[in-house]
């Protein structure tokens, strides 16, 4: 209880008081800086504590602080499975056997249109509380500007000078006290003076005020068949330290003051998918009311050391530039051109900044948009699109040290697999759970957007593979058992929806699709045995046998998945030597689409790997080239880490610099970075900044493929540097440093023990404190358990060329709990 009621209500508080700026544009890494306000929204600066989010947008006349509360979304609990479906579905897959795509997709099409018919939904929108406005008059012409995200803290700042007068303000979203506080200060004493105000576009909503306290009540929004039931309550309640405060009918007026804080409280009376009965006005003044119990010195430094126990874990240095000592948003424009290694770190670091802002044990996973949306309907209506964006998001957590942040996607997971029971036996009349590529707040798991984009039943398959991930990066024999249902479910329902391709030969999914990508002509996409679903099925079953196995539970049911395992479709090399999207050779090399979603395979999967499969490399690397570089965003940053699993450094570098360049348009393939560093779809996307950071870390560890391998894809751009806390799977985590491309240290930390291989560069000689021995066979370490895919399938057009790997060798030592192995070159 109480951690729900931590995760249900939001404070700020804003104070104002002086604090010199000297010496802030030098040597400061690990800060977002800029010399002018945000004009605009994707200039804003993002903060927030998991459950809280507020963009900064740092006027000195008119000041906005937009506010994010995590569990206010549109619509009411529900799910969205439409009845009377079956039939259709299995007419469809009936159509896809006799070889009538056309007429499949029509069907699929008319059983599910891609406007919500009459009495369902689409989903629901996450949508903005509102905002802060703190309006200065006098304020609009100033000096000496400058505003910044450190990203080492968590804290927002803002300073300027108006009339000889220093200003300064300092914001945060408290870890701690479940609170954001702005500061302002003056080197003048009753310098501050200015009124405080909120806004909500969201048409139910009562604004009152008393002689100390605003009240910002109000309702989410209704859309299509939901009427929106999310109740919510803001509370602004000034301190001031001299001067004097007045509430007038919609607004404070503060003058004169010497410091000021303003302390925001929002609750709401969400508890769970299906649960409304909070109370909002008493969690958000419950919240304050413990707030305004400690000291604002007192809040930062608990702030601070709570945000830093996961931040501080992985340290980062690429090098450095006199790039370093420009603002932030030239450094972004220049970043083509520029030589500027402190801007990947920065980026990389920024990446793990926003996903412990936005992704907090006992709440809410990161959505589309992190927790930072500004509008009642966001793009795709910044809910969870779980056919790449969602799983994208957390590709760094486990890798860069953050596995906490992975829990609110455990918690949902749960949910997912009680909600989609419905859809599995309605839809599929199968057992075990079922989603498809959306859900929202609610935990919807029927089609969304329509035939063309929904008709896809594989949202969970891939969503579940994070657990096992988890299992095998910490170990936890009891995670696992907690988490096996959700594992059970999906093979459960795999099991039973496979059937025999055309050929009697596979056992595929139909109708099915490889994500929003088309084979014909007209939009049509509906398919059977896709090769992403191949692979997603593929881990689901290895995935479930291997927990079964451990945890001694299902052992009949897990043979039963070994045999349906053994006639899953191979992969395909195509005509163009490319790895095959689909069961049929219908891959265009004109084909520049988004998604590539046939290389899940080769990341996040480790089915394909340079060393044991040359010849599905090389295919990938064709089909990688065919799509081309510039894209999306998190298209992008999935290409970063493409290409870092096929040992590319230079390459993975040069999308990396076309991730970190200015978006080509307001929306479109055209992706980058906007000024603030957020990802830029665009629009706004968070799926990028996730992805391109766990690339960066692939780019310097890789421990999919039966052992660590250690600088896997460095890049000449980056010949020296040193990284610690990167995690490995196995429980181990590693520090080290390189210079000139080559090896110099590395310290192994290994948590849960066991035997170590590692794969280094062949000319690399380390000694230390245990025998590097020679590694033979494959690793007995549990965790690194390689598993066997079948030949490919090649297209006698193929015309294969080779993969070459670099050149290499693996060596290995046994660890015990707990201890650190330190070796240096020799």
């Amino acid at each position: 209880m109480r951690k729900l009621l931590l995760k249900t209500s939001l404070i700020i508080t804003v104070a104002f008081i002086v604090v010199p700026f000297n010496g802030l544009l030098a040597n400061q890494p690990l800060k977002l800086k800029y010399d002018k306000p945000a004009t605009e929204w994707n200039e804003a600066l993002p903060i927030g504590n998991g459950r809280l989010g507020a963009m900064i947008f740092g006027g000195p006349d008119k000041e906005q602080i937009q506010l994010n509360e995590e569990t206010i979304w549109a619509g009411e609990p529900g799910n969205n499975v439409p009845k009377n479906t079956h039939d259709n579905i299995l007419a469809i897959r009936k159509l896809l056997a006799e070889g009538k795509p056309k007429e499949a997709q029509d069907l699929s099409n008319a059983t599910f249109p891609r406007q919500a018919p009459e009495g369902l939904d689409y989903g629901m929108p996450y949508q903005t509380f509102g905002s802060l406005w703190l309006d200065f008059k006098g304020h609009d012409t100033y000096s000496d500007f400058h505003r910044e995200l450190d990203i080492q803290d968590a804290v927002a700042r803002t300073s300027y000078r108006v009339d000889g007068v220093q200003y300064h303000r300092e914001v945060f979203a408290s870890f701690t006290d479940d609170v954001v506080i702005i500061r302002l200060t003056s080197s003048q004493k009753n310098a501050l003076s200015f009124s405080v105000g909120l806004s909500t576009p969201h048409q139910v909503h009562a604004l009152t005020l008393t002689k100390n306290q605003m009240h910002l009540s109000g309702t989410s929004g209704s859309v299509d068949s939901k009427t929106g039931k999310v109740n919510f309550e803001g509370i602004v309640h000034p301190i001031l330290r001299g001067g004097q405060l007045t509430a007038g009918n919609d607004k404070f007026e503060i003058k004169n003051a010497d410091e000021v804080i303003l302390y925001v409280s929002i609750g709401t009376n969400f508890n769970k998918y299906n649960d409304l009965t909070g109370q909002p006005a008493l969690r958000a003044q419950t919240t304050l009311n413990n707030a305004l119990k400690v000291k604002y010195n007192k809040a930062l430094a608990k702030h601070s050391k709570r945000y830093q126990t996961f931040f501080n874990r992985v340290k980062l240095d690429l090098g450095t530039s006199a790039q370093a000592n420009k603002t932030t948003d030239v450094r972004v424009r220049e970043f083509a051109t520029a030589h500027d290694p402190e801007l990947v770190s920065l980026y990389f670091q920024f990446g793990r900044y926003l996903l412990i802002s936005s992704s907090q044990p006992g709440g809410q996973p990161a959505n589309l948009q992190g927790i930072w949306n500004e509008k009642l309907s966001p793009p795709w209506d910044s809910k969870y699109t779980v056919n790449i964006n969602t799983e994208m998001n957390y590709w760094p957590a486990e890798v860069t040290n953050l596995s906490e942040m992975h829990e609110p996607l455990f918690s949902m997971l749960e949910d997912l697999s009680v909600t989609g029971q419905e859809s599995a036996k309605e839809m599929y009349r199968a057992r075990g759970w079922n989603m498809h590529h959306n859900t929202d707040l609610w935990r919807i798991t029927g089609v969304v957007d329509g035939g063309y984009y929904g008709m896809w039943p594989m949202g969970g398959a891939w969503l579940s593979q994070h657990i096992w991930q988890h299992y095998l990066y910490n170990g936890e024999k009891a995670f696992l058992r907690r988490h096996y249902d959700v594992l059970k479910g999906k093979a459960l329902f795999y099991l039973d929806i496979l059937h025999e391709d055309r050929s009697g030969r596979w056992l595929v999914i139909s109708p099915s699709m490889s994500p929003e990508n088309s084979y014909l002509p007209g939009s049509i996409g509906v398919s059977a045995g896709t090769t992403m679903d191949n692979q997603l099925i593929f881990d689901v079953f290895h995935n479930f046998v291997q927990a079964s196995k451990i945890l001694n539970q299902d052992l009949s049911l897990a043979d039963s998945v070994k045999i349906a395992l053994d006639r899953l479709p191979p992969m395909q090399i195509g005509q163009h030597t490319q790895l095959q999207e689909w069961l049929e050779d219908l891959d265009k090399t004109t084909d520049k689409h988004r998604h590539i979603s046939h290389l899940y395979g080769l990341y996040p999967s480790g089915q394909i790997s340079p060393f044991r499969h040359p010849d599905l490399t090389e295919a990938a690397v064709n089909s990688l080239t065919y799509r081309g570089d510039k894209s999306t965003g998190w298209s992008m940053g999935w290409k970063v880490n493409w290409w870092a699993r096929l040992l590319d450094g230079n390459k993975t570098y040069k999308l990396i610099q076309e991730q970190l360049s200015p978006p080509l348009g307001d929306k479109g393939q055209g992706g980058g970075t906007y000024p603030n560093l957020l990802d830029a779809h665009p629009p706004f996307q968070i799926d990028g900044n996730f992805g391109c950071t766990s690339g960066i870390a692939e780019m310097l560890v890789q421990s999919y493929d039966g052992n660590i391998f250690i600088l896997p894809a460095l890049p000449d751009a980056l010949p020296s540097g040193s990284v610690s806390g990167l995690k490995a799977r196995g429980g181990f985590e590693i520090d080290m440093a390189w210079d000139n491309g080559i090896l110099t240290s590395l310290t192994v930390h290994s948590k849960s023990g066991g035997n170590c291989r590692l794969r280094l560069a062949e000319a690399t000689n380390l000694k230390g404190d245990v025998e590097l021995h020679t590694a033979r066979g494959e690793n007995v370490n549990p965790f690194f358990q390689v598993r066997e895919i079948k030949a490919p399938l090649k297209s006698e057009k193929a015309s294969l060329k080779g993969f070459t790997v670099p050149k290499t060798k693996l060596v290995e030592f046994d660890t015990k709990v707990g201890k650190r192995y330190t070796f240096s070159a020799s």
